[in-house]
């Protein structure tokens, strides 16, 4: 990993944090209680920056520099504030269309939704500050740059993110193969966000949940299931076709 890709020692880090930097992680080694430290912990909470306490010998293995046990990852895309995004949205006379990404942690499928998000006309992508695929230069790749186009918006607490978009106006549509109901038969031209799980996990208990409406994709062949950045852009472009 190339030292461009992160800043090290609590001060330039808080610095950092002050002057906008996005930062798609943080590490702090375990322990770590002085009053600098403690600057930074208050800088963290004001920013709402992802952090995670790890032992010394990490951070040790990423640079042999003076880090003062504090080293963060710098994103190389602006994170966004979802409400900001949906309000945004609803001004301008639109109907909100979200893409919501639960446990999608590979980068690759990660960039190949968001290609699809902004081909589709999809307004945001949402996902949570743990379990997520890491916005870095193999995702960008394979979005084909739509992550320096598109909103990418990160939730400390995924579920009441998307309690808070249901209390919004939008509807929830989550992609289960075990629905009943096939993906056509939603109505894409109203407020929605659609919610996709991992391949092997799926939608979460607590987002399936908040849904409005379960999606299924119709599949004939032996192999049950689709990758998940296939099914999405299935989803997507029917959202489109009704909205166009």
């Amino acid at each position: 990993m190339k030292e461009t890709n992160f800043i090290f020692g609590i001060r330039p880090v808080i610095e950092a944090l002050e002057a906008g930097k996005s930062f798609d992680k943080i590490l702090i080694k375990k322990g770590l209680n002085n009053e600098l430290s403690r600057e930074l912990y208050s800088t963290l909470r004001t920013f709402n920056v992802p952090y995670q306490f790890v032992p010394y010998q990490k951070i040790d293995r990423l640079t042999q520099k003076n880090h003062q046990g504090v080293i963060g990852f710098i994103s190389p895309i602006q994170f966004h504030d979802i409400d900001e995004i949906v309000t945004r949205i609803y001004e301008q006379g639109e109907s909100p269309f979200i893409v919501v990404l639960d446990g999608v942690t590979d980068v690759r499928n990660f960039g190949a939704i968001a290609r699809t998000v902004e081909c589709a006309g999809a307004h945001a992508i949402l996902i949570p500050e743990k379990g997520a695929a890491q916005v870095n230069a193999d995702a960008i790749k394979t979005s084909a740059g739509a992550l320096h186009t598109i909103p990418v918006c990160r939730a400390n607490n995924l579920e009441k993110t998307v309690k808070n978009l249901k209390n919004n106006g939008l509807s929830i549509y989550v992609a289960s193969e075990k629905s009943e109901s096939l993906y056509y038969e939603a109505d894409f031209k109203e407020p929605f966000a659609l919610v996709m799980g991992a391949e092997d996990k799926g939608v979460s208990i607590k987002l399936r949940a908040l849904s409005d409406f379960s999606l299924k994709i119709p599949i004939s062949g032996k192999i049950k299931s689709l990758n998940v950045s296939v099914a999405a852009g299935i989803l997507m472009y029917e959202a489109l076709k009704q909205r166009i």
